[in-house]
């Protein structure tokens, strides 16, 4: 094809930029042959002019379609060159936030500086098994592709991660690493996989550091293997490390840092494990400080830490070896710290009491003096003598980092070791897969010996890469039997002989390190003396004699001299060593076995030859040689194992998410080898198309004519009509092969095409449309004059009507104002009238109430007069009376008094009193001291009347001084007379204004308290009203929220019960799967205990006597076990020392168990003890505190007596007019008094003591009456220990109380009592209660009939009389019903009740029959049997029972035909279905029947563990499966049914009633069954998923109805695997599988119910699987491939509607993917647009919308890319959504699964059992 073809008008080109590197541009007019510049106009507008160079005529490389721009892969790309990979790198991850890009056989990773949603379990998941073009590029797609090809071909694989600090190659390796431990499965005792990915966080942590670049970058290489088995299971790994950077231990630049393992210890120095030693800050040492940058953000050094131990522990490094890491690192810190002084030029010093040497001399274990003397000295040795000479200051530190960095990496080795050694297994490996993660290449400022030998291993990668991609694209040329032309790629052997070649750099690097004086200098003259202008890839600075310049593959690099020498020797003070090597710290003393071993064997040598010095320093190793050595170690690996490119790019260098740097991006692109592969890639055939893909793209090219029958023949014909030139395609076997920018323009022919046709389609329908727009306005001009003429009509009429109204109304108005103007007169001459006749009734009126009031008056004065005379001589006849009266009583009262002064008065008095007065006795001590009291009040009394004597003296003085004054001031008076006259009338004046005033106001006050009334009445009335809405407000708003949280509430609870079902379920399965494997291991045990015995022969007695207990497991299983167990012999040989070890693993488990189990029993035992010691006691405490209550009781009414008795004695004591006078105190007869009273008080103790030791002997009398009762046996009565309980510490007089127990009988009488009472009132509490609640119901029944009652009769009066007469009949009607109804919920208890007391009685009965057999078969053995007459027996026509005898041994035949041996396809066409369910079933009710547990228990056990071996062995099996779990819910529906439970039997009929179980409640088994169900159900659900995965991507995916328009787009090396036209998979395959799966489940009587669930969990994983490819397949999301979904769908939902399932939820579950395929067709451009979006996708989380829109892409030019502003919309619309942050849906996750009670009408009596079954020893009963 021309170049002016392609360079014409409006192509678009790139061209170089300085910033941008590349920039798009557009030519403005044709490019012809010979011009010197292109026109060209640049995206932001500006037009440039490009100049061709002369010379070369290179034109600007074309820019790809936008078609072909993001592509997964890049030799997908038409035009291969630097712009439109960078441009497609770019916008696949800037636009479409991809990180992972093929091209051709190498992974392109952009570090994202973000973490993304992309490495969960799901995803790997959704990789694992798939084809490496069939999804989305990913470092899964590649561990994927060496893990198949590992299986397939028994070929070692190597994955080799490359990039430069920062790029994200750890990540990357890690991620692959995590990929093989998911995928496979350990094969050993312990997980493998958890120990291979446990090494990265001890490799990060000694081995990562941060970097000006990178926060976490590897500062050495490394190479695992990870090795697998035959079964594809890890085995172990081997680690192998390179050129770890050890200058960064002691030297750090600006904001970089140490190892992290330093940080790590100084961040947990507070631990007491580190305590011993004592670190502190990272700042406080030097070698950890020099980077300023001592903390990385969002990094937690301790919790690092902890990791670290973790894994450590996790490896096997056992604590004592941790702690001596720990230790040396501790002391190489410490070892930063020792200080230096400088003494001399040459000569230095360190202080003995240093702090810091003595802590590293401490911790290391070595002397301090000997290490601070050679630190400071060095030792010299010739052939003759040995010299001891001081060093400087520089040189001292120099040989102390020295030191530092030797033991580091001396610890950095032993740690790789240790890994290696816990990572070996000793199972055998097969193969394995190498994961490299190695430094890609650098270029720095300021390159060293560090960078060179990175640089070199890079060159060395890259010439392997190159071969290989050389090779793959010479294999690919022959397989397709194309001609072959060699391809000129680029070797860089040249560069790497200038390195490792003899003389090249190394040796002469290794040859001056040998030389004595050997200096950089001299080095650096022996290269320019050997390579310079000698060989074309070495140079030299122009302005330095100290440098040299190599040129890379990817660019030149100029490498200092400095320090090559000292870096290679790598030198350390051998005396140092020597020093550390007579440590007594073991584990310092194993990391310098090496060099110890290397040294005696160099000491032999020496002693051979005779040559110590020379074999020394032969021995000894230079690093560059060593690495050179490793290398081609490394190089032979990898040439061995078929290799995986994955290349790491760092996008930019200030660590931004998601931004690309082009410079830096080309940069890497050219180091990695990328661009090579394009260029290789380009230099021939990079486009390749199957003829199916090629027909299928471009069938729109063609003519109906050309097509023909042979694909290939119409391909080849259309190729050779389209490009002229054939030297620009070939054809190959199955593809055709095309040369760069071929595709892109049979694009361009294509769009031109479907361009034609489109401008086509838009003219015909634009004539369509406008001829259908002139019909419409002919069509509306018509009808609109129509309208008009119509409407003019209209007017016309309207306007006559409105004259003719207009002259009515003039006439109508006018009378009415000469009618209003009448009127208003009339009514002024009535007003006129009604005021005046008012005026003279009302004066009548005044007049007459005048009069009457003042006859009024006169009557009220009258009477008022009249009662004040009879008033006063009331009074005075009352006067008179009281004087009579007092007269009399004063006579009475002398008699009175004399009368008691007499002696037989006072005793008469005292009759009966005398006991009294002895009681008061210590009442007289009261009055005693109330008379003291009154004397003291006395006294009190006389000095205030003292004080008062002196108060009123004073006053009387103050009296007489007034009086005084007031006969002084009385002469004033007379004058202060008339000025109060004067001063009174003014008041009096004043008093009258007030008055008027006030009235005034009063009317004032009362108008507007009135007023205020009136609105706050108002008022009132108005808040009453608001108050009554709001409250109905409030009531309603209530009401809402209690419906709402009902409904909530209601939600949650299904919620969480769905999900407490499906967790129960899921640990259900896992519970069966591990009695599965436990099962599994037993049989292993036995059958290789077996094996080893027979094999073996051995006469160990342990290993006897274990055989011999597994040959009786063995013997105790039935046939089918046997049968199993000797193919799992034949298949496999378990080594017998891993059996014992498992068998005492079980028995320590089985003990542990037991223990844990009797020490919940005892904390059990003593929570009850404790339990009721608590009651006990508080029992004990309650009956004391009624004991005290009842002696304050008592002593409280003894004291209320007492006091009256007292006040009674005081009274006639102290009465002051009696003739005779108390005795006074000391007086005979006040003596005499005192000492009765004191006999009586202690008279009535006594008897206060009696009578509380006979109600105790009452109480305990009672008590022993009901001690055999159960109250008595509540109260636990202990009547033996009733002496035990007498103290020692009492008085006197409680010791002779209580002398034989009694006070203590009495005390337990009372307890005892309490206890009686209060059961006796909790006993009437309860009755009550239930009395009361019984009434309360039937009060609320009554009330509820009141109520309805009056409703009846207050509805009724309002009616007529038929209406009421026909209402009270349906009342009635409705009460009787109800009364009925309740009947017959009584009698249904009472039947109840009835059943159960029947099934007890039978059982009773039973159990006698069989005492009665037996003892009348003892009594019967004696007796002889007479003879008995025969009599002729009728046969009468048998009724069965619905019952299958069986013996008791045949329970193994049965289930061994009936379950075992069970062929289902024949049951289910020939039998009833569920027939082995019911045959089981009825030989469970002959041995109820028979009331054999034993029997029944081993049935069901047996049929249990029968049906999950058949499970076990047939689980792939899906209508096995399907089979049994039908019979397994038919029985347990049939457990049910029959069980007698009111629940279930409410659909049985009479005879199924009467057939129920009798003897047995099997409830138990109900869960047992249920739980079977539940295991056999999700076995059925895995051996659908296998039978459907294959099918769902090709069928509901991949499948195009429509070719050629809507089909796929170029692909490159990686196409996804298609299958042939012939073996397409389309969705009506799909839909046959899922018909055999509904019909086989119908065939074999599965539950409506079920079978619903099972479609469901059918659609969820087709939902599931689909979406998830979708997310993961860029080439899957465009508007075409939703067309496709949505058709697919809809044949789903048909296939739904044909079988009447759509109620089963499964058309819910399709709703992801439904809103996923609108998702790809709807619009999306505008903000409405997203508005649409986010209402429209509910079932998509926001992560799964944000996928979709980022993967679209346009299959057509006409369709367009979503931007990124409309994706920022989306996010921030959906930012409120409370959703799952996951981006795929669990493919793995099976709903809970319910299975409903479903009875069966099938009658047990009339079921056969078929003869082909060889049931023949069954009986029907």
């Amino acid at each position: 094809m021309a170049a002016s073809e392609l360079y014409s008008k409006n192509a678009q080109v790139w061209v170089p930029d300085a910033a941008e590197v590349w920039k798009s541009a557009e030519l403005l007019r044709d490019y012809t042959p010979g011009d010197l510049a292109l026109s060209l106009q640049l995206e932001d507008g500006t037009v440039v002019e490009h100049k061709i160079d002369p010379k070369t005529k290179n034109l600007p490389p074309l820019r790809n379609p936008n078609i072909l721009v993001g592509e997964n892969d890049l030799t997908a790309l038409s035009y291969l060159h630097e712009p439109a990979v960078l441009h497609n790198l770019k916008v696949r991850f800037i636009d479409s936030k991809l990180i992972y890009t093929y091209c051709g056989i190498v992974l392109v990773a952009i570090n994202p500086y973000e973490s993304l949603p992309i490495y969960e379990a799901d995803i790997i998941n959704a990789y694992s098994g798939q084809n490496m073009g069939d999804m989305d590029p990913h470092i899964f797609a590649v561990a994927e592709e060496a893990y198949k090809q590992m299986a397939r071909d028994q070929r070692n694989q190597s994955i080799i991660v490359s990039g430069e600090s920062g790029a994200g190659k750890t990540v990357s390796a890690k991620y692959a690493m995590r990929y093989f431990a998911t995928v496979s499965s350990s094969s050993g005792e312990t997980n493998v996989e958890e120990r291979v990915l446990a090494s990265s966080p001890i490799m990060e942590a000694f081995g990562n550091a941060k970097t000006t670049r990178n926060d976490n970058s590897s500062r050495f290489g490394k190479y695992i293997e990870i090795g697998f088995d035959d079964d594809l299971c890890i085995t172990g790994a081997n680690m192998r490390t390179y050129l770890l950077e050890k200058s960064r231990v002691v030297f750090q630049a600006h904001e970089e840092r140490n190892y992290h393992i330093f940080y790590q210890m100084c961040a947990s120095s507070h631990l007491p494990e580190f305590k011993a030693f004592k670190l502190g800050c990272a700042d406080d040492f030097n070698y950890t400080n020099q980077g300023q940058s001592p903390v990385i953000d969002g990094v937690d050094d301790a919790k690092e830490m902890s990791k670290t131990r973790r894994a450590f522990s996790l490896l096997g490094i056992g604590d004592s070896d941790q702690v001596g890491i720990y230790q040396i690192l501790s002391a190489i810190l410490h070892l930063s710290n020792v200080d230096v002084k400088d003494q001399s030029a040459d000569r230095c010093s360190i202080l003995p009491d240093n702090a810091h040497l003595l802590v590293f001399c401490e911790l290391m274990g070595v002397p301090c003096e000997e290490m601070a003397h050679w630190l400071c000295h060095r030792k010299l040795q010739t052939t003759t003598e040995t010299f001891v000479k001081s060093v400087s200051k520089v040189n001292a530190v120099h040989g102390r980092d020295a030191l530092a960095k030797h033991i580091y990496a001396k610890l950095f080795s032993w740690i790789v070791s240790s890994i290696n050694n816990a990572l070996t297994s000793t199972v055998k490996q097969r193969s394995f897969i190498g994961v490299l993660d190695i430094y890609g290449f650098e270029t720095f400022d300021v390159n060293s010996f560090e960078q060179f030998c990175i640089n070199y291993a890079n060159e060395k990668l890259q010439q392997q890469f190159n071969l290989h991609v050389f090779k793959l694209e010479q294999e690919e040329y022959m397989k397709e039997q194309i001609p072959w032309t060699l391809i000129d790629f680029y070797d860089n052997q040249p560069c790497i002989n200038l390195i490792e070649a003899k003389l090249g750099i190394l040796d002469l690097l290794d040859e001056e390190c040998k030389m004595p004086k050997g200096s950089d200098d001299t080095w650096a003259q022996k290269l320019y003396n050997t390579h310079l202008r000698q060989n074309a890839y070495f140079d030299k600075p122009r302005l330095s004699n100290k440098a040299f310049i190599i040129h890379h593959f990817a660019d030149k690099v100029e490498y200092q001299c400095f320090g090559f020498l000292e870096k290679n020797k790598d030198t350390v003070n051998e005396e140092q060593i020597n020093v550390l090597k007579k440590s007594k710290f073991d584990l310092l003393l194993k990391l310098f076995e090496d060099e110890e071993k290397t040294k005696v064997s160099a000491n032999k040598f020496a002693s051979i030859t005779g040559r110590a010095g020379k074999a020394q320093r032969d021995t000894k190793k230079t690093v560059g040689l060593q690495f050179r050595q490793s290398l081609n170690l490394l190089m032979d690996t990898l040439n061995a194992t078929t290799p995986h490119y994955v290349r790491c790019i760092k996008p930019n260098d200030l660590k931004a998410p998601f931004t690309l740097d082009p410079v830096r991006a080309v940069q890497q692109l050219r180091a990695c080898g990328v661009l090579e592969t394009i260029r290789i890639s380009a230099a021939g055939f990079p486009s390749r198309w199957t003829y199916q893909e090629f027909f299928g793209r471009y069938r729109v090219l063609m003519k109906q004519k050309d097509v023909l029958p042979d694909r290939k023949q119409t391909c080849r014909n259309l190729l050779e009509k389209l490009i002229e030139d054939q030297q620009k395609y070939q054809f190959g076997k199955n593809k055709i092969f095309f040369r760069a920018g071929q595709v892109a323009y049979l694009e361009k022919l294509r769009s031109d095409k479907l361009r034609s046709a489109c401008v086509g389609i838009q003219k015909t329908i634009r004539c369509w449309l406008a001829r259908r727009k002139y019909l419409r306005m002919r069509e509306s001009a018509i009808v609109i004059q129509k309208h008009v003429r119509a409407h003019q009509a209209r007017s016309y009429v309207k306007f006559l009507r409105q004259t003719r109204a207009a002259i009515v109304i003039q006439r109508n108005v006018r009378m009415w104002s000469k009618k209003r103007y009448f009127l208003q007169q009339r009514s002024a001459a009535v007003t006129i009238q009604r005021v005046w006749r008012g005026h003279m009734a009302r004066k009548q009126y005044f007049k007459l109430l005048y009069e009457h009031k003042a006859v009024v008056i006169q009557k009220m004065v009258r009477g008022w007069l009249a009662k004040q005379r009879f008033r006063r001589a009331m009074e005075a006849v009352v006067l008179l009376q009281s004087c009579v009266r007092r007269m009399r009583a004063r006579k009475e009262l002398k008699a009175l008094k004399m009368e008691a002064r007499s002696v037989e008065h006072f005793k008469k008095l005292n009759v009966g009193m005398e006991n009294k007065i002895m009681q008061l006795q210590h009442k007289i001590n009261e009055q005693h001291k109330e008379n003291r009291e009154l004397t003291e009040r006395l006294g009190v009394l006389e000095k205030t009347h003292a004080a008062e004597r002196e108060k009123q003296c004073r006053e009387l003085e103050d009296l007489r001084r007034s009086e005084q004054e007031a006969r002084a001031n009385a002469e004033t008076v007379p004058s202060l007379l008339e000025r109060l006259s004067f001063l009174q009338e003014e008041l009096d004046n004043t008093r009258r204004e007030k008055e008027d005033l006030e009235v005034q106001t009063k009317t004032f006050k009362e108008q507007t308290q009135q007023t205020i009334h009136e609105l706050n009445m108002k008022n009132s009335l108005l808040n009453n009203n608001l108050e009554e809405l709001n409250e109905e407000f409030s009531i309603q708003a209530q009401q809402l929220t209690e419906i709402k949280s009902t409904l909530e509430n209601t939600k949650q609870l299904e919620k969480d019960l769905t999900d407490e079902r499906s967790r129960y379920q899921s640990l259900l399965s896992e519970h069966l799967q591990l009695e599965e494997r436990h099962k599994d291991l037993k049989e292993e045990m036995s059958v290789s205990i077996i094996s080893s015995k027979f094999s073996h022969q051995r006469t160990d007695s342990n290993y006897s006597s274990n055989s011999s207990e597994f040959s009786q497991i063995l013997s105790s299983t039935d046939d089918e076990d046997c049968s199993v167990q000797a193919e799992e012999e034949a298949q496999r040989n378990v080594d017998l020392p891993i059996l014992l070890k498992l068998q005492r693993r079980v028995k320590e488990l089985e003990e542990e168990n037991r223990s844990l189990w009797q020490q919940l029993d005892k904390k059990e035992e003593a929570q009850q003890e404790k339990a009721k010691e608590v009651e006990k006691q508080t029992t004990v405490g309650r009956s004391e505190l009624d004991v005290e209550k009842l002696k304050r009781h008592e002593l409280e009414s003894e004291n209320k007596k007492l006091k009256q008795d007292l006040n009674e004695l005081r009274k006639s004591l102290t009465s002051e007019k009696s003739d005779l006078a108390p005795p006074a105190p000391g007086s005979l007869p006040y003596n005499i008094l005192l000492e009765q009273l004191s006999s009586s008080n202690e008279e009535l103790e006594m008897r206060k003591e009696e009578v509380l030791l006979l109600r105790s002997h009452m109480v305990r009398q009672e008590a022993l009456k009901h001690r055999d009762s159960v109250l008595g046996e509540s109260l636990k009565l202990d009547l033996g220990e009733i002496h035990s309980f007498q103290d020692a510490d009492r008085s006197t007089d409680i010791h002779t109380l209580n002398e034989d127990g009694e006070l203590w009988l009495a005390y337990e009488g009372l307890k005892e009592t309490n206890r009686l009472l209060e059961t006796q009132m909790q006993e009437q509490e309860r009755v009550h209660s239930e009395r009361y609640r019984k009434l309360a119901e039937e009060m609320d029944k009554l009330r509820a009939e009141k109520e309805q009652q009056q409703k009846l009769l207050a509805q009724s009066l309002l009616l007529p009389e038929d209406a009421r007469v026909e209402a009270c009949l349906k009342h009635e009607i409705t009460r009787l019903t109800t009364e009925n109804l309740e009947g017959m919920e009584q009698q249904e208890k009472q039947d109840k009740i009835i059943r159960k007391l029947k099934k007890q009685l039978k059982l009773y009965m039973k159990k006698v029959e069989d005492l009665e057999a037996s003892t009348h078969q003892m009594s019967s053995s004696s007796v002889t049997s007479t003879p008995v007459r025969p009599v002729h027996i009728t046969r009468k026509e048998k009724e069965f029972q619905g019952m299958l005898e069986f013996k008791e041994g045949d329970t193994g035949r049965l289930l061994k035909n009936l379950v075992l041996d069970l062929k289902p396809r024949g049951v289910a066409v020939s039998f009833t279905p569920g027939l082995p369910a019911f045959i089981i079933f009825m030989c469970l009710r002959y041995a109820d029947n028979m009331n054999d547990d034993r029997r029944l228990s081993t049935l069901l056990n047996s049929t249990i563990s029968s049906i999950k071996g058949v499970i076990k062995r047939k689980g792939n099996d899906f209508e096995v499966v399907c089979f049994w779990l039908a019979n397994t819910c038919r029985l347990m529906h049939c457990l049910k049914q029959y069980s007698g439970d009111e629940a279930f039997t409410v659909h049985n009929t009479a005879k199924q009633n009467e057939q129920c179980l009798a003897n047995f409640e099997l409830s138990e088994y109900h869960q047992l069954f249920g739980d079977l169900a539940i295991q056999i159900y999700r076995q059925l659900i895995k051996s659908m998923e296998n039978v459907l995965l294959p099918l769902i991507v090709p069928c509901m995916l991949e499948q195009e109805t429509v070719q050629g328009v809507l089909g796929s787009k170029p692909t490159g090396l990686r196409k996804r695997s298609s299958s042939s036209p012939e073996e397409a998979v389309t969705v009506e395959v799909l839909l046959q599988r899922l018909s055999v799966f509904h019909s086989t489940m119908s065939q074999h009587g599965m539950d409506a119910d079920v079978i619903k669930q099972v479609v469901r969990q059918q659609f969820y994983i087709i939902c599931a699987v689909t979406l998830n490819n979708l997310l993961l397949r860029k080439d899957m999301c465009s508007w075409g491939k939703g067309l496709q979904i949505r058709y697919n769908v809809w044949q789903l939902e048909e296939w739904l509607t044909e079988r009447e399932l759509t109620d089963s939820g499964a058309k819910e579950t399709l709703e992801p993917l439904v809103q996923a395929a609108q998702l790809l067709q709807i619009k999306k451009n505008t903000e409405a647009d997203a508005k649409a979006i986010c209402s429209m996708c509910t079932s998509l989380t926001t992560a799964q919308i944000l996928k979709i829109l980022t993967l679209y892409t346009p299959v057509i030019e006409f369709e367009e890319r979503v931007s990124n502003t409309f994706i920022t919309t989306i996010k921030n619309l959906l930012k409120g959504r409370d959703e799952s942050s996951n981006l795929m849906m669990d493919v793995k996750k099976i709903f809970s699964v319910t299975f409903p009670f479903t009875p069966s009408s099938l009658a047990l009596e009339t079921i056969q059992v078929p003869t082909s079954l060889n049931l023949g020893f069954l009986i029907r009963v």
